[in-house]
């Protein structure tokens, strides 16, 4: 899994924009060689934290397509400011990734 995120400050408002590479099966696809079912594996959680403190999170789940983007606007932080985007899977796979406020 991998984050790559940029964060815009416009009118007192940030927009957050993420994009995480991760192949998020379902559990219900079969591989064409074995015919065998691929096991689930997709992201559960993502947040994002600004000075110790949670302003976004969400849960996730297998119908949510492969290298998900998510998009959130927040107002509070400002230009500079950094945010702390983080992600887990049902694997328990852990990823972070660091914005600075344009």
């Amino acid at each position: 899994m991998a984050i790559k995120c940029k964060a815009k400050a416009s009118g007192g408002a940030v927009e957050v924009k993420m994009l995480m590479k991760h192949s998020m099966e379902t559990g219900l696809r079969k591989d064409s060689k074995t015919g065998e079912l691929i096991p689930a594996h997709h992201i559960t959680e993502v947040s994002c934290m600004h000075n110790g403190n949670e302003i976004f999170h969400c849960n996730m789940g297998p119908a949510i397509s492969k290298n998900p983007y998510l998009a959130f606007t927040v107002s509070g932080p400002a230009a500079g400011d950094k945010l702390m985007i983080s992600a887990v899977d049902n694997k328990g796979g852990t990823d972070a990734g660091e914005a600075t406020i344009k």
